[in-house]
């Protein structure tokens, strides 16, 4: 290095990068790019405490030609051993003295060498499993055990010296920097010059540079880097906030007290430390000294144990054979083996055969220990090897699935297996697997979580302190997301953004309103930084080295969880493999509704081997009875099978892969059902193509549906192999203009050496570029609509047991269980109240009926419910309320819990009422336990032998029922539902359905379904208020209130607020029927809300009669004749409702209640013959 470049240059070594979360604001390619404007080309990073950043930061530092030194701000205890949570005081506590409240002290530590980064990386891993104590700790220990290759500094104002420093202990402190001297060697170890033009680093510097001279140590100047450039000082603030939940406004924040933290120019960090050059010229030194690598091409891919004097190439051989005689038991056919062959030879190729028999060992250990596993998901569906080997259960050639699609031997990539488990035991499988290939060497991957455009708004919005409206007001405003991608808030003003004129709302409202403005200035620096870790929801890595030797790891706090510090892409970019172990509900719907039918029918039902050609459940998905269906339960989709009328297995694949955003906005969905009923020509897409395209296109009406398609006809028709298909696939998938123009030229040339001409060529080229966008996976489809077909057949064929799997399953969200207690009701099934004698932990079906499950009741936990279920089978049913608390143990006798039952109506069978019992339990129950005492006490066996056997001692302890009439139906009813979340053996609004829906343009569960009304729309609902909450806000002090309003098919949220609640106020109460008109308010959390703008209380009353009829005469009109004739019209339209007559006499009215012989059904016809007898003022509504 020139002196001249050594004068000017320095390098940041203390710099938190986005990944240092909640804190760092400092964006990855922000900071390069701005250290080359400042001409510097070297940096570190430091983030506290964990390495999640280490890999992409030096990636893409390296990509962007700046040197990358890999480094970390570490926590370190106050001299304790890591795993001692004792909390330590230099002095007597307070600001000054250790951080943490006495927990850790800060170093920073850079690594050398690779070694060194290793090293590194085994210190933090350890520092997480080991000294955690609000942050990952490391100890004495740690540093002496891997220090090696490390570069340390005495680090920031909160590091152990400058703590001791600050509390007047300068003995201590060079002790503690001799001692650390020692550790990593006198040419290693720093003492860091932080200037921030704070009070807490001034009153240090001098005590600090004597200990540097004492001690001989070399200075090096950093400046604490938090974000970019001095302007994002205002963004990183609001970031702060964001971690600590406070506004900006707020005096006591955490906050950071300069706007120091930026990345600062060569020239001010030397014109900062004028007196030190050296603490600058060694940061160019240190620079120098570090040199890192990562190893992209290694692979550690999990050993599989084989058996003695087998390698896994044999051992996989001889797997794939044994597994195609399962498969097929009357002799492999010719193409399967064929396919076989061919798969094995490239898996073995590219060094795959362990990779299938970890994933097949695993699978089959799940299978033969009852846990229910998918038929497989994802491109590995495409592969005979996997079928054989019962990774998969669908025979790729059966339907025109695709190898290459899954493992290309034109582009090396890992093989990936998404495996789905019976969501209860999942966790099972992956405990087998930690346990077979050791604890070491299995982990959970580690997500990052950003800050989407929505969220930056809403954070923001709220660290300025406005109210959530304002927020909500901008998130509105936002285009629509699509396929789940939102637009991102720098596209909102990039005229060159693809989605930059749907923002046109969005920019008009930041133009009309100032507050707002501020909102998304404050939200544009938000956007896009890491908030916080989190878990792959399915992920495990598993390595054939132990992880901590490659990679950083941690554990989770709660659960002690393993997690990698690096995110999936990182750790497979350094050669470790991700296996995914998915839980999926309906597997775990399936294994219920399988046991069900073994217990209600004594049936025993194999699905691997089921038939896919079953005629009812065809029948049932062309009616769209698919409530409940996998993947077909929406009511647009149910609409589209009643259109498409499917009556082949591939129907159901198809309709799975155009139900998306990208064919039905090319209106594919419909085309098809419209061309498989004959309702649509089908034509070719070129005449020269109509019949080499006929065996690809013909299964989808000639519309190309599937990915396999695109890659089937380029092998067709332009020459190419499925390997170089499948790279084609992915061209146009990504859209770059320079690869596609190669891949055109390949294909066009390929066709026209099979003789097509350039006009068909043109033509193919331009319907295959759009489609290759929206065609889907048929591997996918195929597979996940196998167990859509498996549970219509369940619901076609076994529908009480298939339905009481399903209400098990949506047993904690009351409006799905409301969803599908109501299908039940339409399929004729009856749900019946919990029972002492009948009912289980869960949903079962009893015969031609189902029974509620007895762990649905509040209160009522699995415990008391399993001692219930044993001592029915052991001493026999329960014969009365008594018997039952005779034979039940003490932990049933829980007052609450026979409380929550009899309300619930667990004891109806037995003949009791409920009102009766509530009231005598109590007491029963004292009297019950304190029996159960003694006779645990034994008191009872002295009269054994004395001819008392007959006598049950606690036969004259029972308390009397006493005989009381039942609470009136509606208290009933509602204790029913505080019970149980809703109504069961009755509902208040039963009989009312048709006059509440003639009142009502939409019902509430139509509302709640995710592709229902869009927010914003006007509705009108009916139904019953079930609870009432009246509060006053905060800011402006106004009245409102939160409703809860259900009809017959869910419940929603209703808000009322100022000029719409103040009339109507004293209206409102719970058990009303009301209807109700106010816009919809669909969130981004999902929750869906109604802001009412108006409210009517109908002539209905709650017993479900609508209000009396009354008639206005004149005294002079009641002649015997008209009231003959009245009498008569009144027989023709009897029904439910009283009539009144109201006579006006003189001087005074008379009200008069006719017979209820004379109730009528309120009608149209009745009013008309009413009007016609009495003329058209008669009729009057009620008060």
């Amino acid at each position: 290095m020139t002196s001249a470049a050594k004068t000017k240059g320095f390098t940041h070594l203390h710099v938190h990068t986005e990944y240092s979360m909640l804190d760092g604001a400092a964006r990855l390619d922000d900071l390069f790019e701005h250290a080359h404007e400042l001409g510097m080309d070297s940096m570190a990073t430091t983030d506290h405490g964990f390495l999640f950043g280490a890999f992409d930061f030096w990636n893409r530092a390296r990509n962007a030609g700046i040197k990358p030194i890999i480094g970390v701000e570490a926590y370190l205890t106050p001299g304790t051993a890591r795993q001692d949570r004792t909390r330590v005081k230099f002095a007597d506590g307070g600001r000054d003295d250790v951080s943490g409240g006495g927990a850790y002290t800060h170093m920073t530590l850079l690594a050398e060498t690779t070694e060194g980064m290793h090293n590194l990386f085994r210190a933090s891993s350890r520092a997480s499993l080991e000294g955690q104590l609000y942050k990952p700790r490391m100890d004495r220990e740690l540093l002496n055990t891997y220090g090696k290759g490390l570069i340390a500094t005495t680090g920031c104002p909160s590091g152990e010296i400058q703590t001791r420093l600050r509390l007047g202990q300068y003995r201590e402190a060079l002790d503690a920097a001799a001692e650390f001297r020692d550790i990593f060697g006198a040419e290693n170890f720093y003492c860091e010059l932080m200037d921030h033009g704070l009070g807490i680093e001034k009153q240090v510097t001098q005590d600090l540079l004597r200990l540097a001279k004492e001690l001989n140590l070399p200075l090096v100047a950093t400046n604490d880097l938090h974000y970019t450039r001095a302007e994002d000082a205002k963004a990183h603030a609001a970031l702060l906030c964001v971690q600590s939940g406070s506004t900006l406004q707020d005096p006591k924040r955490f906050k950071f007290d300069a706007d120091e933290f930026y990345l600062k120019s060569p020239a001010e960090m030397r014109e900062l430390f004028r007196d030190f050059p050296e603490a600058c010229d060694n940061t160019l030194e240190i620079a120098e000294r570090c040199n890192v690598e990562f190893d992209t091409s290694a692979n550690y891919m999990p050993d599989f144990p084989c058996p003695p004097g087998e390698n896994e190439e044999s051992w996989f051989i001889k797997e794939v054979e044994a597994g195609l005689h399962y498969r097929f038991p009357d002799g492999v056919p010719d193409e399967v083996r064929k396919q076989a062959e061919y798969e094995q030879g490239i898996i073995i190729q590219m060094g795959f055969p362990g990779y299938f028999l970890v994933v097949a060992d695993f699978i089959n250990w799940a299978k033969n220990n009852g846990i229910r596993v998918g038929p497989g998901r994802g491109s590995g569906a495409g592969s005979m090897v996997a079928y054989a080997m019962r990774i998969t259960d669908l025979n790729p050639l059966e339907h025109d699935l695709i190898f290459e699609r899954f493992l290309n031997p034109d582009r090396v990539s890992m093989p990936d297996f998404d495996v789905d488990f019976d969501d209860r035991r999942r966790s099972e499988v992956i405990h087998y697997v930690t346990e077979k290939y050791g604890e070491d060497r299995v982990a959970m991957i580690v997500t990052y979580g950003t800050i989407k455009a929505k969220q930056a708004l809403k954070d923001s919005s709220r660290v300025l302190g406005y109210p959530f409206s304002t927020g909500e007001k901008l998130t509105k405003a936002m285009p629509p997301d699509i396929m789940g991608k939102g637009i991102s808030l720098q596209d909102v003003y990039d005229k060159d953004a693809k989605r930059y004129s749907e923002a046109e709302e969005l920019r008009e409202l930041l133009a009309t309103d100032e507050d707002s403005a501020k909102v998304f200035d404050t939200a544009q620096g938000l956007e896009g930084l890491k908030r916080q870790w989190g878990v792959h929801a399915a992920g495990v890595i598993m390595s054939s080295h132990d992880l901590i030797d490659v990679i950083p790891i941690m554990r989770r706090e709660q659960d002690g969880q393993v997690i990698t510090q690096f995110d999936y892409p990182t750790c497979e970019g350094l050669g470790l493999i991700k296996m995914d172990f998915l839980g999926l509900r309906n597997l775990t719907i399936i294994s219920d509704a399988l046991e069900n039918i073994e217990a209600n029918r004594q049936e025993t039902l194999d699905l691997e081997t089921l038939q896919i050609d079953d005629a009812a459940s065809y029948e049932l998905l062309a009616r769209g009875d698919t409530l409940g269906v996998f993947q077909l339960d929406g009511g647009p989709m149910r609409q589209l099978l009643k259109m498409m009328q499917p009556d082949h297995f591939e129907h159901i694949s198809a309709v799975l892969a155009l139900y998306r955003p990208g064919p039905m906005g090319a209106n594919s969905h419909i085309n098809y059902a419209l061309r498989k009923n004959g309702q649509q020509e089908v034509t070719p897409i070129h005449p020269e193509l109509a019949e080499p395209l006929a065996e690809i296109l013909d299964t989808t009406y000639g519309l190309i549906v599937y990915q396999e398609q695109v890659m089937a006809i380029a092998q067709k028709v332009a020459g190419y192999s499925l390997g170089e298909a499948d790279i084609l696939r992915r061209a146009m998938g990504k859209k770059k203009k320079a690869e596609l123009d190669r891949q055109y030229a390949t294909f066009h040339q390929g066709m026209l050496d099979n003789g097509y001409s350039e006009s068909a060529v043109k033509a193919l080229w331009d319907i295959l570029l759009p489609f290759s966008d929206y065609a889907f996976n048929k591997a996918h489809t195929a597979a996940y609509g196998l167990v859509s077909y498996w549970t219509a057949y369940l619901k076609a064929h076994y529908p009480q047991e298939y339905m009481a799997a399903l209400l098990t399953s949506v047993g904690d969200d009351k409006d799905k269980l409301a969803l599908y207690l109501n299908e039940c009701r339409r399929m004729g099934i009856t749900v019946l109240p919990p029972d002492v004698n009948e009912s289980a932990l869960n949903f079962t079906p009893v015969g031609r009926d189902i029974r509620f499950g007895m762990g649905a009741v509040r209160n009522v936990g699995a415990n008391v419910v399993q001692a219930m279920v044993d001592t029915r089978q052991e001493k026999g049913r329960f014969t009365s309320f008594h018997d039952f608390l005779k034979k039940v143990p003490a932990v049933v006798c829980n007052k609450r819990t026979v409380d929550s039952m009899i309300k619930a109506g667990a004891f109806d069978d037995l003949g009791h009422g409920r009102r009766a019992l509530s009231m005598i339990h109590e007491e029963a129950i004292d009297a019950t336990v304190s029996v159960k005492r003694q006779e645990a006490a034994g008191q009872f066996d002295l009269f054994g032998g004395i001819g008392m056997e007959e006598e049950d001692p606690s036969a004259e302890l029972t308390v009397a029922i006493p005989d009381v009439p039942e609470w009136e139906r509606r208290d009933k009813l509602n204790f029913e539902r505080d019970m149980l979340g809703l109504y069961v053996s009755d509902h208040p609004l039963r009989g009312l359905d048709e006059v509440l829906g003639q009142l009502a343009d939409s019902s509430v569960q139509s509302l709640l379904d995710e592709d229902g009304k869009p927010d914003g729309a006007i509705v009108t609902v009916a139904g019953m208020i079930t609870s009432v909450q009246r509060k006053v806000a905060k800011t402006s002090g106004n009245a409102y209130a939160r409703i809860e309003l259900e009809d017959r098919t869910g419940s929603m949220e209703v808000m009322f607020f100022g000029k719409v609640y103040a009339p109507i106020a004293s209206l409102l109460a719970e058990d009303l029927i009301v209807t109700i008109k106010g816009r919809l308010q669909r969130r981004d959390d999902g929750s869906v809300t109604i802001s009412a703008q108006e409210m009517k209380i109908p002539d209905i009353d709650a017993e479900g009669q609508q209000g009396p009829i009354v008639l206005s005469l004149p005294e002079h009109r009641a002649t015997e004749r008209t009231l003959r004739e009245l009498e008569g019209i009144l027989l023709n339209h009897r029904g439910e409702a009283e009539v009144r007559i109201n006579l006006a006499c003189r001087g005074k009215d008379v009200l008069m209640r006719l017979s209820p012989r004379l109730r009528v059904n309120p009608n149209p016809a009745l009013f008309g013959d009413l009007k016609v007898l009495f003329g058209p003022a008669c009729l009057e509504r009620a008060s």
